[in-house]
């Protein structure tokens, strides 16, 4: 585990530079979560450390070790037994532009997100909406984010087999009303909103794109 956050930690300052600022979150009953703030001129980037330290487990898959004709006392299929090396890994990453709000208060938020799978058995994939049900920093018109694709900010970093490659997810904060709407029309139909509209993703004040 701390070899692999090891080489996350080592691709998240070869790709963003060396962090200013860390901080390190833990809730009952799971691994700790590190938040990194990175300074780039007038954006600041914000990635956890330590989501990857496990793969992500559905927990509507069956078992990895249930076979239909293995002995009536193995587990049955509703029970998960998380494999320890295969399964997808993630860590997450925020850009805000720096100086208008109060977004290193985004820390915990972010720590609570990156513990999500190991808290709720979630899988965390682009496309996906997450939720921490209060502001994202103080006087944000975000509750949630979007899960973007990967690739971009950070490449993904291979992991010896069997277990898949880190991927660095960033997150795209919504309004309210543009979750709402995601919910009805989709992740795509709201980044191509956004696109068409020019819209200012790290502008941690904007204000919800036009739906009509």
């Amino acid at each position: 585990m701390s070899d692999v956050l090891e080489l996350v930690e080592a691709r998240l300052r070869t790709a963003l530079g060396e962090p200013d600022a860390r901080a390190a979150i833990t809730f009952l009953g799971t691994d700790r979560i590190e938040v990194l703030r990175f300074v780039d001129g007038e954006v600041v980037r914000y990635a956890t450390l330590g989501m990857s330290a496990r793969p992500m487990t559905d927990p509507a898959g069956p078992s990895p070790d249930h076979h239909p004709s293995a002995s009536p006392f193995a587990a049955p299929p509703s029970v998960v037994v998380a494999d320890p090396l295969r399964g997808p890994r993630a860590e997450l990453v925020l850009s805000v532009r720096a100086g208008r709000a109060d977004t290193d208060k985004v820390l915990r938020p972010l720590a609570v997100l990156a513990a999500s799978p190991q808290v709720e058995g979630v899988i965390v994939a682009p496309g996906a909406s997450l939720d921490v049900g209060d502001p994202l920093w103080p006087g944000a018109p975000f509750t949630s984010v979007l899960v973007s694709a990967p690739g971009g900010l950070v490449a993904d970093l291979e992991l010896d087999e069997p277990m898949e490659p880190v991927r660095f997810l960033p997150l795209l904060p919504m309004t309210p009303n543009e979750a709402a709407w995601k919910r009805v029309h989709g992740a795509e139909a709201l980044e191509a909103r956004w696109l068409q509209q020019g819209t200012d993703l790290r502008d941690p004040l904007r204000r919800s794109v036009p739906l009509d």
